[in-house]
């Protein structure tokens, strides 16, 4: 399926909209953190790196714009629009001049990493996760972006699984639409 480097940009992408917009979250509205608690926020959504110390309030606000973004694009392949997710993904990597680049990773190979015009916090993780959005709409792996389609959640993901079976973006959403069809069919049995 994708590359190690490629699967931490699209859990990155993931937690970034999950994180920083709203909408629902496993049966209730969900906001996303503003003010001081933004830069926290983004900090926890990002892979964690012992380089990183605290976001700036300007990179989380950038974040929050990419992250806006990513949740179309989400929402147009879960609807089979790819001809417009691949739109919403090309204004992404011209806006962060994504580029390819050889990078050495201590103690492993030569690897391509993925960075923006300026290599900052904000650009430089909205060009990795928009270039890795572009390798799964680019190949026969689109359909494995998602939005939950438990009620009353809009949480995205990504489908890893062998079959490309998965509908909901945490087990908690798949175990509440269980226990509901469950309660239904007991209801309709009395």
């Amino acid at each position: 399926m994708f590359d190690g480097h490629v699967v931490t940009l699209l859990d990155a992408a993931v937690s970034l909209v999950n994180a920083l917009t709203d909408g629902a979250r496993q049966g209730r509205p969900y906001t996303a953190p503003r003010g001081e608690q933004l830069p926290r926020a983004v900090h926890e959504a990002l892979p964690p790196t012992p380089h990183r110390s605290a976001v700036e309030p300007e990179h989380a606000t950038y974040l929050v714009r990419t992250a806006q973004q990513m949740r179309a694009v989400f929402e147009a392949v879960d609807n089979n629009h790819i001809d417009q997710a691949a739109q919403l993904v090309n204004a992404l990597l011209r806006t962060t001049g994504a580029r390819p680049q050889l990078d050495s990773v201590d103690g492993e190979p030569w690897q391509v990493h993925f960075h923006g015009s300026d290599d900052s916090l904000s650009v430089g993780w909205s060009a990795g996760c928009a270039t890795a959005l572009a390798l799964a709409i680019g190949s026969t792996l689109a359909g494995r972006l998602g939005v939950c389609t438990a009620p009353h959640c809009d949480r995205v993901y990504v489908d890893g699984s062998r079959n490309a079976v998965r509908h909901f973006c945490s087990t908690a959403c798949r175990s509440r639409v269980k226990a509901a069809a469950f309660r239904a069919r007991k209801a309709s049995q009395n």
